[in-house]
């Protein structure tokens, strides 16, 4: 393989942060759409996906509970679950998770150095280097195929669907959680074109589940799921959930599908996390009643009431009562606002947050200041964040007509000198919250929890 033609094979990787560094390495190849590279990359190593059955996982938000709860209840019922996530939240190796644990350095190593010279060859074709996120997708199939052989694998787009590197594979099941106005430079600028993106991870005969809402959405995936002759169990009309209590431990909800009702209780805060659930039990019911999988109701119950998810309305601190909650698209900011008051008690609402400098922050900013009594603006450790000034200037545009006369604003671009003005003003009483890109609340997240590894990223 590989090197007839005389092409410059360089030393294999040495360590494990070698790897990591040399795949990083390759963002600056951005995420670029296509499925060429991809494609030709698993061919040469002959097609190891096709021995895996995927869950394959699309959605604005969402995304990462669902395959959440889709682990922890198929771990629970005895099944080896792989699952493959993004963006990470503590650690490059969170990505690739068997049984929930995430894949050892040595493996990683061992698969990078697999593909460190195929990916060369296909970067001296005319398809051109492969990318960070086309290589990581490549050796999360090489780790499943070939070293831990899971039951099924968990399987979560990165960016849209149609085009998504992650889109290579045929799957059992394709799920959409939801749709939402988020990278709109990528996936277009409507509802309906975004549906049309995330739709594109429909395959023939493949069965959908989706807790989309919106009539324009729900068109194309009706339209799409009927050209595919796929079965389509849309939220509302196949199954549908109704949320049924909760307090600060968590909630419950009714979920009644084409095969039965039950009560289920999750710890996941935010209603949003009712549908998310939902989303999943009717995944599950798929493949219980078509694919033979054995999923007993104890293990339904147990697997729901046991999932967390990181940086989702995750309380990291009691005293000072700080939550960190990875909202940054519109969205997540409604449902963040909705959600703090309707959960937690408190005086004075204070809310640091910082942003990449590519969304919607002006709506994002709409849904949140009603809320909030202090506002800190600060700056993600990342070589695209939003100026914390030009966030400021965003809010002077808006506060009078949504904020509260009272609100303070405070300006600190370091984030940790940041988080240390929010520790100092959130008394007893009050509340504590940290939000905005998921870099930001990676970095904040391990401070609070003294975590030493923080890696982060695509």
């Amino acid at each position: 393989m590989g090197n007839h033609n005389g092409a410059v094979q360089s030393a294999p990787l040495l360590r494990y942060e070698e790897a990591v560094d040399w795949i990083n390495g390759l963002i600056p190849f951005g995420i670029r759409p296509g499925l060429a590279r991809i494609q030709a990359l698993l061919e040469r190593l002959g097609n190891p996906q096709r021995r895996l059955k995927f869950i394959h996982v699309a959605g604005t938000n969402g995304k990462g509970s669902t395959c959440a709860y889709l682990t922890k209840v198929l771990l629970q019922s005895g099944y080896d679950v792989g699952t493959f996530t993004s963006p990470y939240i503590t650690k490059f190796t969170n990505r690739f998770q068997f049984n929930g644990e995430d894949i050892s350095e040595e493996t990683l190593l061992k698969q990078a150095n697999r593909l460190h010279p195929l990916v060369q060859e296909i970067a001296e074709t005319e398809l051109g280097s492969p990318t960070m996120f086309e290589v990581s997708t490549a050796l999360a199939i090489l780790y499943y195929a070939v070293d831990s052989v899971p039951d099924v694998v968990v399987w979560e787009t990165g960016l849209g669907g149609r085009m998504d590197v992650t889109n290579v594979v045929h799957p059992v099941i394709s799920v959409i959680t939801n749709i939402g106005m988020d990278h709109t430079d990528i996936l277009g600028e409507t509802v309906a074109e975004i549906a049309s993106e995330k739709a594109g991870i429909i395959k023939p005969g493949v069965p959908v589940v989706s807790t989309v809402t919106q009539p324009e959405a729900i068109k194309v995936l009706k339209d799409t799921a009927e050209r595919n002759r796929s079965t389509l169990y849309l939220v509302g009309e196949q199954f549908s959930y109704e949320r049924t209590g909760g307090n600060e431990e968590g909630q419950t909800f009714h979920y009644s599908g084409p095969f039965r009702h039950l009560d289920i209780g999750i710890s996941m805060q935010g209603e949003h996390q009712c549908a998310n659930a939902a989303c999943a039990m009717m995944s599950l019911e798929v493949l219980r009643h078509y694919m033979a999988f054995v999923i007993e109701d104890e293990h339904i119950q147990e697997g729901f009431h046991d999932t967390k998810w990181a940086g989702r309305l995750e309380q990291v601190s009691s005293s000072p009562r700080i939550i960190v909650d990875g909202a940054h698209n519109p969205e997540g900011a409604e449902s963040l606002a909705h959600s703090l008051p309707n959960i937690y008690k408190y005086q004075n609402l204070n809310l640091m947050m910082g942003m990449l400098a590519n969304k919607h922050h002006e709506t994002y900013l709409k849904h949140i200041l009603p809320i909030v009594d202090t506002l800190i603006l600060t700056e993600p450790d990342f070589r695209r964040k939003m100026d914390a000034k030009a966030l400021g200037d965003i809010v002077e545009q808006i506060k009078e007509k949504h904020a509260k006369h009272t609100l303070q604003i405070i300006i600190e671009p370091d984030w940790k000198n940041a988080l240390e003005l929010l520790k100092s003003r959130t008394e007893a009483e009050d509340l504590g919250v940290v939000s905005g890109t998921l870099y930001l609340i990676a970095d904040v997240r391990s401070n609070l929890l003294g975590l030493s590894d923080s890696e982060k990223g695509w």
